[in-house]
């Protein structure tokens, strides 16, 4: 399924949306790697699968996975075929499983998507990164690359049953390599002082204000 929507979907979208891209040449074709972007809308989890040329794994809210009947099952095929896992956000176990999940996609040599933010920003502002991202960096040896995105809050907004023809801009910035930084760093100050290097080149490349503080998901999110 995979292959099949890879080699109809971004062609498609691309010609429709017409996204304005650089930076790809800083995905590596092969490996584990972690591609850290900042989070505006439902839909980056899509254009981030469909601009990069190699596969990459997001995680995804479980409730995609199990809605009824033809649509539901409809959606189950479009996500898995986008190379989306399911996570239960309401688990109290879901993010130590969500990063067990990620680094087994990264000891496959794949591409593991990533929100350092936690959840998406509703008004625009970078958040603060949690330091999920420099555990599994560190943990796994695979490098960083930064993605900074444009537009995809207008891409469908909130309500919105259909896309809307708006520009996108992606940015992917130069790997961030952690081999041999951190050697003699201790682990806390080693992840955040990492997450906060990513941080900054999302920053640079999104071209947002920056919070400041840690976002929080809401309660009916």
């Amino acid at each position: 399924m995979y292959q099949v929507l890879h080699t109809v979907v971004p062609p498609v979208a691309k010609a429709v949306w017409r996204p304005d891209v650089t930076g790809l040449e800083h995905v590596p074709a092969t490996g584990g790697v972690l591609l850290a972007s900042n989070h505006l809308s439902f839909a980056d989890s899509l254009v981030i699968p469909i601009l990069v040329p190699r596969k990459v794994v997001f995680l995804a809210k479980s409730d995609y996975f199990t809605g009824p009947g033809l649509r539901g099952r409809m959606w189950k095929a479009w996500y898995e075929g986008l190379g989306a896992l399911p996570v239960d956000r309401d688990d109290s176990r879901a993010a130590l499983d969500s990063l067990d999940t990620a680094l087994g996609v990264l000891a496959r040599g794949e591409a593991f998507g990533i929100y350092p933010e936690g959840t998406r920003s509703r008004d625009g502002r970078l958040y603060r990164g949690r330091t999920g991202v420099a555990h599994l960096a560190l943990t796994a040896g695979v490098p960083i690359v930064p993605v900074g995105l444009r537009g995809t809050e207008r891409l469908q907004p909130v309500g919105a049953r259909v896309p809307r023809l708006v520009t996108v801009t992606a940015r992917f910035g130069e790997p961030i390599h952690v081999a041999g930084q951190y050697d003699d760093v201790p682990t806390g100050r080693a992840r955040r002082e990492l997450t906060d290097r990513v941080m900054a080149a999302i920053a640079a490349l999104s071209g947002q204000e920056e919070a400041g503080v840690y976002n929080e998901r809401p309660a009916d999110a």
